[in-house]
């Protein structure tokens, strides 16, 4: 038997507020990405590990309140903390391997593809690795097809997003492309929902529980919180903000030699006259 799946619980409200998440942790990651090109190498790993943790906070928090509006009409859900938390920790890490092999290596087509395959697979990993956390009376079954579909559609959106981080400039194309990679992303989310069916274990399945609001809410607390505390960071930072500011240009501008001290002009001696001794009049 087969369960009523409703991923639109909500009505609009679940997919839209996920679509602005994911723009967040994209814009996040597109900002710390050019600050890591504006620093010093030393500090270049710090701003890319903060774009990676933004950019996975922001998937992560997009795919479970797109959850909020998930139900099954005939079972209860509840979501496994450990499962929950451990597609967050992937999230980061494969989303990290991705920007630090274009941060370093930069937007060549061997780290473009390599890393966007990463990422991409980073995220449709902790889709289906958030979903395996769901617990229900009955298992979730899904189209093989649509699954590679999403997968597809997760890589390219992540190489995509990867050169934006490295080769987009100025705030208006960063909002642009952030804007772009929540409609990749949230796609991605979509397509891999569309793939799943709930077959119960049997005709009766225990009704009643929490509603998934109530249980996603709090373990969503932490990485939204993160997400305003790095854009407040981000935001007034005076790089970001301001471009390369003026004393650096001139440290860096190739320095133009002093002219040499003139030389004095000497008076000419003139000749001595013919029977009188020579003497200088100077």
């Amino acid at each position: 038997m087969h369960g009523t799946v409703d991923g639109f619980s909500y009505g609009l409200v679940t997919p839209l507020a996920a679509y602005l998440m994911a723009c967040l942790g994209g814009a996040l990651g597109l900002r710390c990405a050019t600050r890591s090109l504006l620093v010093k190498r030393s500090w270049k790993p710090g701003w890319l590990a903060l774009g990676a943790t933004a950019t996975g906070s922001g998937i992560w928090s997009m795919h479970f309140i797109a959850m909020i509006g998930f139900s099954v009409e005939e079972t209860p859900l509840s979501y496994d903390k450990r499962i929950t938390f451990a597609s967050l920790a992937v999230a980061i890490v494969m989303v990290g391997v991705g920007i630090f092999i274009v941060g370093y290596r930069g937007p060549t087509p061997m780290a473009l593809v390599t890393g966007g395959t990463i990422t991409g697979l980073g995220v449709a990993s902790m889709h289906y690795l958030g979903m395996a956390g769901i617990r229900l009376h009955g298992r979730l079954e899904y189209d093989t097809v649509t699954v590679a579909i999403s997968v597809v559609i997760a890589v390219v959106a992540a190489t995509g997003a990867l050169w934006a981080a490295i080769s987009v400039r100025g705030f208006l194309p960063a909002l642009g492309a952030s804007l772009v990679m929540g409609i990749a992303v949230s796609g991605m989310h979509y397509t891999g929902m569309a793939a799943l069916s709930v077959r119960l274990h049997g005709p009766e399945s225990p009704v009643g529980g929490d509603s998934p609001a109530s249980l996603l809410a709090p373990m969503l607390i932490g990485p939204v919180i993160f997400l305003f505390v790095a854009g407040v960071v981000v935001m007034f930072d005076p790089l970001l903000v301001m471009g390369t500011p003026e004393w650096q240009n001139r440290a860096t501008a190739p320095r133009t030699p002093p002219l040499p001290p003139p030389v004095p002009r000497s008076r000419p001696v003139p000749p001595p006259r013919s029977g009188a001794p020579y003497r200088r009049d100077w």
